[in-house]
């Protein structure tokens, strides 16, 4: 990464649940046209990390910077505003709706005037094609075709087109080639590289050291909730961070009841000790 300020930056973070410190003096940074990998085993603290930088939690210590600035994400929406696009292992889609409808779901182009306004089908599907198209998507030519007939990595493709076309400035990608076979995890590490080429900052969250290798230029191994090695392209060998990832017990018990607790609480976390 150039002398540049980072896109988006954590800073000496921390994030506990009342009693329960899941992070612990987190610092991550990622650049435009870089790709940072996350590596960690299940239950690392993965899943609080991605919740912190999309808006859904806020930090209980340290920062969070865009371009330079500290900056608070009030909800996911005000992150997602901001450029920040999440993208879970099946790409948020809908199998029953259409790849045109898929694509600008929440968005909807329309035409006609005043309350005679109708979704303009024709426009939706013809700017989802292209743009999929754009990604290396050939196969999928006809805007009205239902996502449930796309496979795992198409699906992730249009999910990360959609990102990229709504002006997405950091791209989260949540376990994206988790649920693939070899050549559908193969087209979405090219759809990685496409982003990054496109000026993108990527954070590519896996616990696949080989996938990781593939696209990454800075690595960060997650051991229960903290940082415990960061390192550039080339410094270490698979072997080396396969070892630094088996090292960590897992938090994934511990991740799975705080989302218990806060879904039975109306989102409150678990009260602090006495």
């Amino acid at each position: 990464m150039s002398d540049a300020k980072p896109v988006l930056e954590l800073r000496n973070v921390d994030k506990s649940f009342g009693p329960i410190e899941v992070l612990n003096d987190i610092s991550l940074k990622v650049g435009a046209g870089e790709v940072l990998c996350l590596l960690g085993d299940n239950g690392a603290g993965k899943s609080t990390l991605i919740k912190l930088m999309s808006g859904v939690h806020q930090p209980t210590r340290g920062d969070i910077l865009m371009d330079g600035a500290p900056i608070t994400f009030a909800s996911p929406r005000d992150a997602q505003e901001r450029g920040i696009a999440t993208v879970h292992q099946f790409g948020g889609t809908y199998p029953l709706m259409s790849v045109g409808r898929n694509f600008f779901m929440g968005s909807e182009p329309t035409k006609g005037f005043g309350p005679f306004k109708v979704f303009d089908r024709k426009r939706a599907n013809s700017i989802a094609v292209a743009e999929v198209q754009k990604m290396g998507i050939t196969r999928i030519t006809d805007g009205d075709r239902l996502v449930g007939g796309l496979s795992g990595g198409e699906r992730q493709s249009l999910a990360i087109a959609r990102a990229v076309y709504f002006g997405a400035r950091v791209l989260i990608l949540d376990e994206p080639t988790a649920a693939l076979g070899v050549k559908q995890a193969a087209h979405v590490l090219r759809i990685v590289n496409q982003a990054k080429r496109r000026g993108l900052a990527v954070i590519f969250i896996t616990h696949q050291v080989m996938h990781a290798m593939a696209v990454g230029d800075h690595f960060a191994v997650l051991i229960r909730g903290a940082v415990a090695s960061d390192f550039r392209k080339g410094e270490k060998t698979r072997e080396q961070i396969a070892d630094l990832m088996a090292g960590g017990e897992s938090m994934v018990e511990l991740e799975a009841n705080i989302d218990g607790y806060m879904e039975t609480h109306g989102g409150h976390p678990p009260p602090p000790a006495h």
